[in-house]
């Protein structure tokens, strides 16, 4: 059975249980499962079911189910916990889950979590702090180990016995000099392999480069997703060795990125509530709602200045969707294509005129092909060839500008710092509906009246 289905059949059992009240067989199903799968289900139920749920979680648990659940999610159930149990939860976490987990609590909490720690780890749990939550610093974990490239791999594993714990999901030791600076990467697999006797300098990698702290998170992504690592050192502006990122934490990204991706696209966040209540849920909706409203408006208000002419030709009432609408995905297309680029750093500013001049060829291949499509068929409907040859001309000019826009929309909003997966389709329907119905009904007003 595959993992999709064993999710299904643990949330179907779990609410059947849940409905018949044994909550014994509640509290095995929730014990049962990993942190990730019990968040997992956490979010798949209603308030009030949630609420049981998480009662019956292992204390022991309750921090790595925290740190799985969405940011609304998790808020709902942190402020229903009191300060003793959530001080408990942090016991144990990583430094950069730490980090991210703070970021959520109350002030007071955050406090009496600060002053559990180590003076060493309240250190280095500032440092994370400092950074972007979406920058390579804020993703690292601060935690690493180093050793001098002078040494040779003997002493390395005699002071690896010493530590006796090393951080998750650690492939490697990263070689520093005196100062701190970042020089290579020693593997594990060439630590246990090679002579004991070997100095590090002659066995690490120095082709391993480290991340910038400063990087984005999706630069971060894609270095390790094109150089298939999993972990990589983080340095800071003089090159010093501050942490290390692990695939776990970039797995996490990858995630969010898909997520916003899709759910931006209808004005929507990632890390909202599927089960919000009402109120909460129709007002965030609301905002993207009244702009598509304005939108709306504004086409209304294109097609309310050919008003005489609808009224004396009927037919190109009847056929302004088709124009409108074939703008629309044409244009919809190249936006999703250009959304995609960017995110994966694949368009720049060096090859934008070339993406510019092919999306403006295909737009108008694919508008003449259609436009003799749509032109025949308009007049096999309606017996008018007058207005078959002015639907024709108005989609081959729609589907052009529908190209060019959905290139240089996603340019534009990038550099007014709006996400263009957020607002890129409603400025992109705005100028293929305005457009569309300016081309079609002019020529209209113009040959026809």
């Amino acid at each position: 059975m595959d993992a999709l289905s064993t999710r299904k059949t643990d949330l179907g059992l779990l609410r059947e249980a849940l409905e018949s009240g044994t909550l014994r067989q509640v509290r095995l199903l929730v014990h049962a499962l990993h942190p990730a799968e019990i968040a997992d289900l956490l979010e798949s139920l209603p308030p009030s079911e949630r609420a049981i749920v998480w009662d019956l979680v292992n204390d022991d648990d309750e921090g790595d189910v925290l740190l799985e659940l969405n940011d609304e999610v998790r808020s709902g159930i942190i402020d229903e916990m009191n300060a003793a149990d959530l001080v408990a939860a942090t016991e144990g976490m990583d430094l950069d889950d730490l980090a991210d987990f703070v970021a959520d609590l109350p002030e007071a909490v955050t406090q009496q979590v600060i002053r559990s720690l180590s003076d060493q780890d309240k250190e280095r749990l500032q440092d994370v702090l400092a950074y972007p939550e979406d920058s390579a610093g804020g993703l690292m974990n601060p935690n690493t180990i180093s050793v001098r490239p002078d040494v040779n791999l003997e002493v390395v594993l005699r002071y690896l016995r010493i530590l006796g714990d090393i951080p998750d999901k650690t492939d490697a030791v990263f070689v520093v000099d005196r100062h701190g600076r970042y020089l290579g990467a020693l593997y594990m697999s060439r630590l246990v392999t090679r002579d004991p006797g070997d100095t590090v300098i002659s066995v690490m990698d120095a082709s391993v480069y480290p991340i910038p702290c400063e990087s984005p998170a999706d630069e971060v992504a894609r270095e390790f997703s094109n150089r298939d690592l999993v972990s990589a050192p983080v340095v800071d502006a003089q090159g010093r060795l501050i942490g290390q990122i692990t695939i776990d934490d970039v797995v996490d990204v990858i995630e969010d990125q898909a997520e916003h991706a899709v759910l931006s696209m209808a004005g929507l966040d990632e890390e909202d509530d599927m089960f919000a209540p009402v109120v909460a849920s129709a007002r965030r909706r609301a905002v993207w709602l009244g702009v598509n409203l304005a939108t709306a408006f504004l086409a209304a208000a294109v097609v309310g200045q050919f008003e005489d002419t609808l009224e004396q030709v009927v037919i190109l009432a009847v056929l302004m969707p088709v124009v409108a609408s074939m703008g629309g995905i044409a244009g919809s297309q190249t936006l999703t294509l250009m959304i995609r680029g960017l995110a994966l750093g694949r368009v720049e500013q060096s090859n934008t005129r070339w993406l510019m001049a092919k999306e403006t060829a295909v737009g108008l291949l694919n508008g003449l092909a259609w436009a003799v499509v749509v032109g025949l068929v308009t007049v096999a409907f309606f017996s008018t060839w007058e207005v078959g040859l002015i639907i024709s001309a108005a989609i081959t000019l729609n589907l052009v500008v529908a190209a060019v826009a959905g290139i240089t929309i996603p340019l534009i909003l990038r550099r007014l710092r709006i996400d263009p997966a957020l607002a890129g389709s409603v400025v992109l329907t705005t100028v293929t509906d305005v457009v569309g119905f300016v081309t079609f009904l002019g020529l209209g007003a113009l040959f026809l009246t």
